[in-house]
C-alpha cells in the first residue's frame, strides 16, 4: 500500500515539475556591450534597451584598468556624472554585479570625462521574466491540434493516475 503512495506522490511531483518547467528560469550573465565591453564611443543606453535583466541576473564589466573604472550611483549623480563621496569605485578589470533585486541601477565610468561622454549604463531589473508568449495557430486545424494535444496530455495523466491505484 505505502509502495502505491509512494508511485502516486512521485507521480504527482513528476506533473508539477513539467507543469511549472516553462516558468522555471535561469540566470543570465549579460556582458556589459557584448564584444567591445565597458568603453568610450559605445551606445550603453541602446544596448540596455535590447536586453532583459531579471533578479539573479549577472552583469559582467570587462574594461582596461586603470583607463576606466566602474561605480555604481543613484539616479540624480547618474545624471549629473557625479561620484558620491562614499562611493565603492571597482578597478579590477572584469567587475561581476549580481543583480539582487528588482529596480532599477545606474553605472558609469569616473574616469575623466567619460561619464560625461556616454560611458553609463541605466538599466531596469524585473521580478521574474515575463512568460514567453506562445503564438496560437492561425488555421483551425491547429487550433483544433492544439486542443488535442492538451486534451491527450489531461487523459494521459488521469490514465497514468488510475493505473498507478
Amino acid at each position: 500500500m505505502a509502495s502505491k503512495q509512494m508511485l502516486v506522490a512521485m507521480f504527482a511531483a513528476a506533473a508539477l515539475a513539467v507543469a511549472f518547467l516553462p516558468g522555471l528560469a535561469v540566470a543570465t550573465e549579460h556582458m556589459v556591450g557584448d564584444d567591445k565591453g565597458w568603453t568610450l564611443n559605445f551606445n550603453y543606453t541602446a544596448w540596455a534597451d535590447t536586453k532583459q535583466f531579471v533578479v539573479g541576473d549577472t552583469l559582467v564589466f570587462k574594461y582596461n584598468s586603470p583607463a576606466h573604472n566602474l561605480v555604481e550611483v543613484g539616479g540624480p549623480d547618474f545624471l549629473s556624472c557625479t561620484k558620491p563621496a562614499n562611493a565603492v569605485v571597482l578597478t579590477t578589470g572584469e567587475d561581476r554585479v549580481t543583480l539582487d533585486k528588482a529596480g532599477r541601477k545606474w553605472f558609469f565610468c569616473a574616469v575623466g570625462q567619460h561619464c560625461q561622454n556616454g560611458m553609463k549604463l541605466k538599466i531596469t531589473i524585473l521580478e521574474t521574466a515575463p512568460p514567453t508568449p506562445q503564438p496560437a495557430p492561425t488555421n483551425p486545424a491547429g487550433k483544433l491540434q492544439a486542443r488535442f494535444g492538451e486534451a491527450a496530455a489531461a487523459i494521459t495523466a488521469v490514465a497514468m493516475a488510475v493505473l498507478v491505484l
